[in-house]
């Protein structure tokens, strides 16, 4: 194995524990010597990979994201799928990430909660960080408008938001109501998706059909 695979494969073991110590501690509390003890290494070789505490959270988050816009995009520019099929397996895909990552989620929570109360402004934090997110829903509108299977009339921008807002109510069930189930939100999803199809040619959805 290279040094620099063996490099980010302790790195990401690295991330694994800064995890756990970030869920149990809080974002507040959590210090870099506490995640060294946690990894069973010293400050100083913890320093080989990070810089600080902060170092090691955005690099957790920037894993996380890279993950779910990594998948998006392949959906995005899948060939073989419909604008409509692409959102409702992109919506799908969120929803089972999230999941997955409840954890990395309660975390971020934990952070921008701590950062509002502190004066900060986490809805700005947000959406840098979700900016490509945006622009693959975008992508795929703005060509589903283009193949005439999403209606010249709907707002890519409102549905975007749309699409968001339900991302949002998934992040919230599973970190602040605690629930690890929540595919109910998936009959929501293919209501929006079926409602953006040109007048005439909306998909049958769960109340759709007779």
């Amino acid at each position: 194995m290279s040094v620099s695979v063996e490099h980010e494969k302790r790195k990401n073991e690295i991330l694994d524990k800064a995890l756990e110590v970030f869920e149990i501690e809080g974002y507040k509390d959590t210090t870099f010597q506490k995640i060294a003890e946690r990894c069973g290494i010293t400050r100083t070789i913890l320093y080989l990979y990070f810089n600080n505490k902060t170092d090691i959270f955005n690099a957790c988050i920037k894993r996380f994201l890279s993950k779910l816009e990594s998948e998006l995009v392949e959906v995005a520019n899948s060939q073989s799928l419909s604008s409509h099929d692409k959102l409702l397996k992109i919506g799908t895909l969120v929803v089972e990430i999230c999941q997955e990552e409840t954890r990395m989620l309660s975390v971020i929570v934990d952070y921008l909660l701590r950062l509002r109360s502190g004066g900060g402004d986490p809805d700005e934090k947000i959406r840098r960080r979700t900016i490509k997110m945006r622009h693959i829903f975008a992508y795929v509108l703005i060509e589903g408008k283009n193949r005439g299977e999403v209606s010249k009339d709907i707002s890519v921008k409102a549905a975007c938001e749309l699409f968001y807002a339900l991302i949002e109510a998934v992040v919230f069930r599973l970190t602040v109501r605690g629930k690890r189930e929540v595919q109910e939100l998936q009959e929501p999803l293919e209501l929006l998706v079926s409602r953006l199809s040109p007048v005439g040619e909306h998909h049958a959805g769960p109340h759709d059909q007779c």
